[in-house]
This record gives C-alpha cells, structure tokens and sequence, in this order.
C-alpha cells in the first residue's frame, strides 16, 4: 500500500482515506476508515477516464449491479456515489485467501471440500441470477475463502442477463480458460455461461489445475471454444458433475438446481473454514483485519505506521469489486512468520579476508557467453530466483535451495527482467514483443506483440517503459497492455547500445548510450529536463526521496522534478563512477578502484575503500543486509568484493578463478550472482 499523493482525495463520503491499495482497469482503489473505525475498499473513477462516457456508464453499472446482489456469498457494497462528484464505490473487507491462493497454498482441496465450495457458490449464484444478472467472469481469484464460507466478488463485467457485452470491439473479456465459448465468441451470455464457468472453477478446486491451458491467450481461448478439458486430475467421483457444465452448447448444460442437488455436500464438509491449516490462514487474516479496524485515527501514530507497514507486505483480502482484481494486505504465512518465510539469516559473525561458503551453487544455466556485457542480471521475484539460461529461456530456482522451479516455454528472450509485482516478470523477444511471465510457473499471462521493444527500461505501478528498436521511448500499459504513448527518444538508443533508466513519481529518468541524461513525464512522455551530459556511456540512474543520482564523470545528485544539481563529486581518474545505488540515506558507487560511501544531502564521504587493482565495473554495486557488493575488476577473473558498510572494511573477495562479467542481485539477506553461466547464492552480513 503507498501513502496518499498530491490528487489523491482524503475524503469520500463517511470515509477517511488513509493510503492508495492499487488501480483497476477503470479506477484507483483507496482503502477508507469510517467513523466508527470500520475499514473498507474505496473504487474510485480514474479522473483521466471519468469524462468517457463508455467508462463512466460501465463504472456505475458495476456499481448498481453489485448493489443489486443481497445475498450473504457476495462482497456487500456499503456505499456509493455515482452521481455528481467524482464516482465511488465502497465495498466491505473481506478477511481471507482467495480461491486460486488457497490451492496454490496448500493444494487442492478434497472431494467434501469441494462439494461445500461448490454448494456455497450455487446458493451465491442464484442470488446473482434471481437479481437479473450474469457475473461473466467467475474465476478462483474473484472467490474468497472467509471463515463463513465463500465470497464472490468484482461485478466490473456483470452484466442484466438480456445484455450483450460490456467492451468495445476488439477488448477481450473476462479471463481465458474460465469464460464460456459464448462469451469468447462475443455472442450472448446468459446464466449457463456463469454454470460454465462454475464446473472449470470445481474441475480446479479439484485437481489442482486449470483445465484448459496453452501457451498463449489465444491458444487457451480455442481450447474452449474447439478443444477438450483435460479433467485427469479431477476425481473420478466428481468428473460426472463438472463434465456437464462443461459443454459447448448453452443449452446442454445442467441448471443450478441439479448441479446443487449433485453436489450434496456431507453433512460438516464445510468445516474447511472452521479447522484446518486454511481456516488458521483466514483466522490469522481476520485477526489482523480487526486490528486495523482498532487503529485510531491518528495517521502519524507509530502504531498505525508499523501495521502499514506491514500490511504493504502484502496478505489479507480487500474485495473492491472491479477492474478484476482482489486487493490484499496481508499473507497469512509472510505475517506470522513476521517478514518473508523464505528469508534467509545474515552471518552472526565471519572471518576476514575469507569468504563464507556459499548458501548453493554454482548452478550451471548452460552455454552463455563468457563476456557477455548484456548478460542481465538475476532477477529475485517472491520465493524464487530468475535468470537468462541457454535457447533464450528463462529458468527459475528457489531461493533457499537453488533447485530448478521452471523453465519458461517461450524462448529467444533477450535483455533485462522486470518485476512488476510478487508474481509477475517481464521480458522481452527478438521479435519486439513485450512478455509477462508468472512467477510462480513460468507461464505466459500476457503478451504485447506491438511494443516493437529492443530494450526494456524500467516500470511503475501504471506501465512498462521501453526503448524501441526504431529509437523512440514508448510507456505499455500493464493494465490494457497497449500503447499509453510514444516519442522519440530525447537521447541515443540502440539495441548495440541500450540506453538504461529508473521511473519515480511520475518521471522516467532516461540515460542514453552516449551518456545524456532526460527526464520525461511518465504520463504522456513530454521531456521535463536535459538531456544534459554526464558521462560517456548509459548508466542507470538511481532515484530516491525526489532525488536522482549519477555516474559518470561526476557522482551528481539532481532534483527529480527540475535537474537542478544539489552536488557533484567528481571521478579520480579511471573511466569515471560506476552507475550508483542508495539505501538509508548514503549512496554507493565505485570510482575505478574504490568504492565509496557518501551521504545522499550532500555528498561528503562517510568512507571510501580501495578493493580492487585494476578499473572494475560501471554496474551499480548491490546491498545486501549489512553489506555492499561489486565486482573487484573489469575482466572478472578478480571475482567480487563484499565490504562491511558498517565500517567500510573489506569483509573478503569471492572468486571463481575465470574471467567473466559478474551479473548481481540481492533480496532477503542474499545475493545472487551470475558468471559464466552460473548462478551462486552467498549470505551476507
């Protein structure tokens, strides 16, 4: 969860806000604290599509129908305005994981499990229909598990069973592999297509697995139009039920009433919520949102600051019906393990000048080239630790052990990795095309074959930014996946030599392969400042607290919204400063030999170390726990330093005894580095 920004609204209707939980399609999502300390998911109209009138009727549409639904199984909208003003929904919390969390958690449920699941969303179903509406768009993420049983939630595509679509042509609705073939055909969708969806969402449950998969959107998509569900994890006993409500034809399939009477669900099957490893996850999650709702007012409160803290780690479910998505704040695993399970312990102590041995590896990733100088470097995402392995593929190994997880299906992928959230990686092909891998699988959840990308630069919470193989900066939409804006780029680029860039508050700081550096509005891509040379060569940019820092000739601190310079250390000698990293107020970067540590308000020295002989790296140096790391050599062959930054000693050297580019990452007291198509995990401080 981020903190309110300039724009942000502070209030809406009885509703206090008090942070920004993330954006849909169509609106941003606060989360709300009433006057009696109730706490809620607040959709808000986005102000740049609140004047389209398509947008407008299909938010207040969402809004009516979800008002409509008055059973117990649905989330309950508890407020809203949709005239005058700037239109808002409100919806209750939701303390629980969802469907697809819950199987991928721990496994898929039993056969009674999945009889009370299904006879919950039957009861929820009906009084969907029974208001006049079809939901389209019934999927184990849109259900969640509470401790009184399932919740559907997000009516953004609901639609009055005598309605047709709700997007324009060419948008693609609902989500792939769960909506009927009606609904991908574009054709009518009626109360059969949410039974439809129904049976693939218990054939999950079931076996653990989606049933209809391929390698892209458009391959799923005709598996349910023209091919079979593969339903050989399903249980036996179960096929009879879900096979039914998988057919082609609407009106074959069985109505609620039979598929209800079918289930028959044992007599306490439902204690699934009430004991269990899944009922203590959504006990925890309960517990956690109640003291939320405990909290007082106050927003500066160290009490308050640290829940929020907590809860940006993310876990337990807000429901904010539409967009298609599930907002939530807290794990139940990451919450009472106090952090990340998966995090490793830093060294209580270790010898100096010799380095610990590592936590595993080296992994072989297979034959990539020895001094690659556009090898990317690995990529930590949640549990797991991606890199570039031989045919273009990625391949992913957990953390903890460096066993292999996956390796992706496309290949030819090239370049840098992304992450634009816990779950999501983004690439790019030879071809240009924009990928969005799952994190936890591999898998294709999205391609932009249009983006024409050589080089992917950076990404916030609305887009991705990329440097064209035509020379322009284009920002992808993560939401639509289209193109937000393009313009040609202000400094050099090419796919010989990529620019590199970081975004922050609504700028892309771009450093071009020649070394100039411009800011541009990551809105619509309009230059703010520069281009202004700063060295010879692209280096990224490191930003923080409104603040950018460069390599270069100089190490120099710019003003993020205007370029003017705060200070400027400039190089002893050498090829000049390495691009730069910031963590807790200093910034690290390494000058030919040394690696220095200055304070980021004016850039005097804390310290300054000679570790290395000879000019090493212009990568950025990593930080990791109590330690800052970089290679000790341009060849390689030196290997890497790991230097205390308590007091800017050499902690020891790490060497594989070969030349090569070192390729660095860190994240939960780890660093990962990658060598002549090896990838090691070592500890740090």
């Amino acid at each position: 969860m981020k903190p309110l920004g300039t724009g942000d609204p502070l209030r809406l209707g009885p509703y206090r806000l008090t942070g920004v939980l993330g954006a849909g399609g169509m609106g941003q999502v606060y989360l709300g604290r009433d006057s009696g300390g109730r706490i809620a998911a607040i959709k808000v109209l986005r102000p740049e599509v609140a004047h389209d009138p398509h947008m407008a009727q299909r938010f207040v549409r969402e809004a009516h129908a979800a008002q409509a639904v008055r059973g117990d199984g649905v989330a309950r909208v508890l407020a809203a305005q949709t005239e005058g003003g700037r239109p808002w929904i409100a919806t209750e919390f939701l303390a629980g994981p969802t469907l697809d969390q819950a199987v991928e958690r721990y496994g898929a449920l039993e056969e009674p499990a999945v009889r009370a699941l299904g006879a919950a969303l039957v009861r929820t179903l009906h009084d969907i229909h029974g208001a006049g509406l079809v939901h389209r768009d019934l999927k184990p993420s849109n259900i969640v598990l509470t401790s009184r049983g399932p919740r559907i939630i997000d009516f953004g595509i609901a639609r009055p069973e005598h309605g047709l679509t709700l997007t324009t042509t060419g948008q693609t609705v609902a989500t792939p592999g769960y909506a009927p073939p009606e609904q991908v055909l574009g054709q009518r969708t009626g109360p059969a297509g949410d039974v439809f969806s129904l049976g693939v969402v218990l054939a999950y449950a079931a076996g653990g697995r989606p049933v209809y998969e391929g390698g892209h959107v458009a391959a799923v998509q005709y598996q349910v139009v023209h091919g079979e569900p593969e339903l050989g994890a399903v249980p036996g006993t179960l096929r009879p039920l879900v096979e039914p409500c998988l057919a082609k034809d609407p009106g074959a399939r069985p109505g609620l009433e039979w598929i209800g009477r079918a289930l028959a669900p044992p007599r306490g099957a439902d204690r699934i919520w009430r004991s269990g490893p899944l009922a203590q996850d959504i006990a925890r999650r309960e517990a956690d949102a109640r003291r939320m709702a405990a909290l007082p007012g106050d927003r500066t409160g160290p009490s308050r600051r640290r829940l929020i803290g907590t809860l940006a780690a993310g876990g337990a479910v807000l429901a904010a019906g539409g967009g298609g998505v599930a907002w939530w704040l807290l794990r139940g695993d990451e919450a009472e393990a106090g952090g990340r399970p998966w995090e490793a312990e830093p060294l209580a102590h270790y010898d100096e000048g010799t380095a610990p041995s590592p936590l595993w590896g080296p992994v072989s990733l297979g034959s990539i080239g020895v001094a690659d100088a556009r090898m990317p470097a690995p990529l930590p995402v949640h549990d797991v630790v991606v890199a570039s392995a031989e045919g273009g593929r990625l391949r992913a190994y957990a953390v903890r052990t460096g066993r292999a997880r996956w390796t992706s299906r496309a290949a030819g992928l090239t370049g840098r990795l992304l992450a634009v959230s816990d779950d999501t990686i983004l690439t790019v092909d030879g071809k240009g095309a924009l990928h969005a891998l799952d994190a936890r699988n591999g898998e294709e959840r999205w391609k932009a074959p249009t983006a024409d990308a050589a080089t992917l630069l950076a990404a916030d919470d609305k887009a991705v930014y990329v440097a064209t193989r035509g020379g322009e900066l284009r920002a992808v939409a993560l939401t639509s996946h289209t193109h937000l804006w393009s313009v040609p780029s202000p400094v050099r680029t090419s796919e010989k030599s990529p620019a590199a860039a970081a975004a922050a508050a609504g700028h892309l700081v771009v450093c071009g392969g020649d070394g100039q550096v411009v800011a541009v509005d990551a809105a619509r891509g309009k230059t703010v400042w520069g281009p202004a040379r700063y060295g010879t060569t692209a280096l990224a940019p490191a930003v923080a607290d409104g603040t950018v820092y460069l390599g270069g000739r100089s190490l120099t601190a710019l003003t993020l919204s205007t370029g003017e310079k705060k200070w400027a250390q400039p190089s002893s000698g050498g090829h000049g400063w390495s691009a730069p990293v910031v963590a807790k107020d200093v910034v690290y970067a390494v000058d030919a030999t040394d690696l220095s540590a200055r304070r980021t308000d004016d850039g005097t020295d804390a310290w300054t170390l000679t570790f290395a002989s000879e000019d090493s790296s212009r990568d950025a140096p990593v930080i990791a726990g109590n330690s800052v790391w970089a290679g000790a050599g341009e060849a390689g062959s030196r290997g890497v330093a790991a230097v205390d930054i308590r007091g800017g000693s050499l902690a020891w050297p790490y060497t594989q005894g070969t030349e090569g580019r070192w390729a660095l990452a860190a994240a939960d007291n780890r660093v990962f580095m990658l060598h002549n198509g090896t990838l090691t995990a070592m500890p740090v401080l």
